[in-house]
């Protein structure tokens, strides 16, 4: 038996990094692996347990065939490693930390995956986006006019996605993660 791809999306700043970081423990101990993103960034600006690289370096490893899944946003390179296809024939469910903007191309490729949309109010977007200071503040009232965009978007509109509010406390929704995985991955 395959295991399945949980393809994890969500703006920038909705929680994705704390969200597998807490909820890691759980979702090792029932199997699932957590694959590792690439991305052109350098590593003191991650923010995430990704693997910093070039972009000549990532450009390299493309060409290789070291990703299963690749994709272009916010004038950097993500990457999801080739091994995530080793641990689903292993029997292994994998969750990926994807984009929204790469959904399409994920579900050509994984058609059986279940997609995760984690969400935020606006205002709690705002701030966490703004305290991470990674950008200015016209750069952070367009990432939540892009948001706006995908708000509208077929995930409200698909039974299967499964829609994840982080406005409140974390635990809340770690516990509704594993809940529902439990459900449609067991």
């Amino acid at each position: 038996m395959t295991g399945r791809l949980i393809y994890l999306v969500g703006p920038s700043g909705s929680g994705k990094d704390s969200l597998l970081d807490a909820a890691r423990e759980a979702l090792t101990a029932r199997g699932c692996c957590i694959a590792r993103r690439v991305i052109t960034r350098s590593a003191e600006a991650m923010g995430e347990a990704a693997l910093a690289v070039s972009a000549a370096q990532f450009e390299q490893m493309r060409g290789d065939g070291a990703f299963a899944l690749h994709w272009q946003a916010n004038g950097l390179y993500y990457g999801i490693p080739q091994e995530i296809d080793t641990w689903l024939a292993q029997g292994h469910d994998v969750l990926v930390n994807g984009s929204r903007g790469y959904l399409a191309q994920a579900q050509q490729r994984y058609p059986d995956m279940q997609v995760v949309l984690l969400t935020v109010a606006e205002d709690v977007l705002r701030q966490r986006l703004l305290a991470r200071g990674r950008e200015l503040p016209v750069e952070v009232e367009a990432r939540l006019a892009r948001n706006a965009r995908f708000a509208s978007d077929v995930f409200a509109l698909d039974a299967s996605v499964l829609v994840l509010d982080n406005s409140g406390p974390l635990a809340d929704t770690v516990a509704r993660l594993l809940a529902h995985l439990e459900q449609v991955c067991a």
